[in-house]
């Protein structure tokens, strides 16, 4: 548990301390270093000189502490405010959200699991505002990442809708849809229902739809919720399948971030909308150069059905402007391969045709502490998607060029000249190992108005 007082509640406590101003010659100088003095019961975190990013630096250095620490223990966070006194709501937010971040307890199937230790972080300012609303936030980040870790063979597209349906009827004031195949097949979602053809779990779709002012333009989220992704029989290599339960982030990542402002009673209109398939292979699994009707009427000829994400994407774009009757759109998706070379873990790619909502979606992953990175979307890179001799578009284009660029060609058309601006998660939404819950801070910070 996390709480936040003005007092120590325990015995330990760590306390940051630039190394200029380091008296206790036993003190490890190194920086980022942690020495612990018994006799003052007090671990020192040491800081040198902090050039760039305060928020980056401390979060990197206390997740390292934190990963391995057993202890109760009480954070000195006013101590942290030192390292730079005019950073102070960034260095409030890098030490409250990395320790939830950092304490919750992953999701784990081993035999003997760990509790976490309590956390108590002091701070004599009054910060219980902010506090809260992180709480918040973190919530629903470490339950993307819960989502995010469950193994795709438990983590099936009807569990998956069902558990979010199940948090997000606790919260008031959403309204929680989930629609079956039928109900899809109803809709003529026929690219969801290409990419699920194959498998014997029935596809999901679950509509979130939170009002906190009808009044504002309402802002349509779509993410990609592909439970497992075995590329069909464009089949992946073995050492790619690796991570391909991490396909879903988008979807978890969109429907976590409503439940999130639902929860804080943001003054905002906002709908979500996660498509919930795995993509197979198998009797009835579509066949390369196939040629599909997506929901709002395209024809769209499958040159790899590899690249499945763009199609159940373009089907909740449609469902978005066409049934929600949205102003603008936020997709999330680990789309491509292609973003992980051009900027790797370290930035999410981010499209748009439209300066103003790019412009938007910027100040809110700064103010979230998430590091975007634009890249072109031009008329181009659409005409290479025109590819086909037998449908209105390809779902891949024929060369390795602007592949990311390419794929976000392939929504934007879909967006109906909407507002429309395309996350591509594919190197952020895990490290590897682990969900990372990339992108829910950004979106909750966009619409928290």
């Amino acid at each position: 548990m996390i709480f936040l007082n003005d007092k120590k509640q325990f015995e330990l406590t760590l306390k940051a301390i630039k190394k200029s101003e380091v008296k206790n010659t036993l003190v490890n100088l190194d920086d980022e270093s942690v020495t612990l003095i018994s006799e003052e019961k007090t671990i020192y975190m040491v800081f040198d000189e902090i050039k760039g990013c305060t928020y980056k630096k401390i979060s990197k250095a206390l997740a390292s502490f934190l990963k391995a620490n057993k202890k109760d223990l009480n954070i000195d966070v006013d101590s942290f405010f030192k390292i730079n006194e005019s950073k102070i709501d960034g260095i409030f937010d890098a030490v409250v959200e990395t320790a939830m971040f950092e304490n919750h307890k992953i999701i784990s199937y081993k035999e003997k699991t760990v509790d976490k230790p309590n956390i108590n972080l002091i701070c004599k300012a009054d910060k219980s505002a902010r506090f809260n609303e992180t709480a918040i936030k973190m919530e629903f980040v470490n339950f993307t990442r819960d989502l995010q870790d469950t193994p795709p063979n438990i983590a099936t597209s009807v569990t998956i809708a069902d558990k979010i349906a199940t948090k997000a009827k606790e919260i008031k004031g959403l309204k929680v849809t989930v629609l079956n195949k039928k109900q899809i097949e109803d809709l003529k979602m026929g690219l969801l229902l290409s990419v699920n053809a194959g498998s014997y779990v029935e596809p999901r779709v679950v509509v979130l739809e939170y009002i906190g002012d009808p009044k504002k333009e309402k802002i349509g989220l779509v993410g990609k919720g592909i439970t497992f992704d075995s590329g069909g029989y464009s089949l992946k290599p073995s050492n790619f399948m690796e991570g391909m339960k991490f396909d879903m982030s988008g979807a978890t990542i969109m429907l976590s971030s409503v439940m999130a402002l639902a929860k804080a009673q943001a003054k905002t209109n906002v709908m979500a909308i996660g498509l919930f398939t795995d993509n197979r292979i198998g009797g009835h699994a579509t066949l390369v150069e196939s040629v599909i009707t997506s929901m709002n009427g395209k024809t769209v000829e499958i040159t790899n059905t590899d690249a499945e994400g763009r199609l159940v994407l373009a089907d909740g774009i449609t469902y978005a402007v066409r049934e929600a009757k949205v102003d603008k759109i936020i997709d999330a998706a680990t789309l491509t391969g292609a973003i992980v070379i051009a900027l790797g873990k370290w930035q999410t790619g981010v499209f748009s045709t439209n300066d103003q909502w790019y412009d938007e979606v910027a100040k809110a992953a700064q103010a979230g502490h998430e590091p975007i990175w634009r890249q072109p979307l031009l008329e181009e890179h659409l005409k290479a998607m025109q590819c086909s001799p037998v449908a209105d578009l390809a779902n891949s284009e024929p060369g390795r060029n602007a592949g990311s660029s390419t794929a976000a060609a392939f929504l934007d058309s879909f967006a109906e000249g909407k507002p429309f601006v395309h996350l591509d998660i594919a190197g952020t939404a895990d490290d590897g190992k682990r969900g990372t819950g990339v992108m829910v801070k950004t979106i909750f910070e966009l619409l928290n108005k």
